[in-house]
C-alpha cells in the first residue's frame, strides 16, 4: 500500500467532503455540511494560507491530509500545522499515516518551512504513538488554546 500524495484541486470537492465527514463523526466535530464546503473549497482554490493533500489512489483516496501554514518567530520562519490527517479506518495499522508523516516533512522543509506542529487528543493513544514514531515531541511547557470568533 503506498501513501502517493496529490495535491486536491476543486473537482476533489465531493469526494473530500465525504472523507472529512467521516473524520469529524469519529472525531465527534460538529459541523454542517455548508460549513465545511466553505472551509475546504479555499484551500483547493489554491489560497497561500493552506493546502489538502489526497492519500492514495485518485479515484478512491485512502485518506487526507490537511496542512494549514504561518509564520513563527520562535521557529524561525514559515511553519505549518497538521490540521486534519485521516486515514479510513479499514486500511488503518499499514503504515500510511506513518509514510506520510515522515515523507511530507521532507518535502516541506525543502520547501522553507521551518517547523510543523500538530494536536492530539490527550486520550488517543493510537495517535500518541504514531506522531511520536514519525518525529513529533510534546511541547510539555505549552498547551494549544483556542477561541472561537
Amino acid at each position: 500500500m503506498s501513501a502517493a500524495l496529490r495535491l486536491a484541486r476543486p473537482e476533489d470537492l465531493d469526494r473530500l467532503m465525504g472523507l472529512v465527514a467521516a473524520f469529524h463523526a469519529e472525531a465527534g466535530i460538529e459541523q454542517d455540511p455548508d460549513q465545511r464546503r466553505d472551509a475546504l473549497t479555499p484551500l483547493l482554490e489554491g489560497i497561500p494560507h493552506g493546502c489538502i493533500y489526497l492519500i492514495g489512489p485518485s479515484r478512491a483516496p485512502l485518506g487526507y491530509i490537511i496542512l494549514t501554514f504561518g509564520w513563527s518567530v520562535e521557529f524561525g520562519g514559515m511553519d505549518g500545522f497538521v490540521d486534519e490527517i485521516y486515514i479510513r479506518p479499514a486500511i488503518r495499522g499499514r503504515g500510511i499515516a506513518t509514510e506520510v508523516l515522515l515523507d511530507l516533512p521532507k518535502a516541506l522543509a525543502g520547501a522553507g518551512l521551518t517547523a510543523l506542529h500538530l494536536e492530539v487528543d490527550r486520550t488517543n493513544e493510537a495517535a500518541h504513538k504514531l506522531y511520536l514514531r514519525t518525529g513529533f515531541k510534546p511541547r510539555d511547557r505549552y498547551m494549544l488554546m483556542s477561541k472561537t470568533l
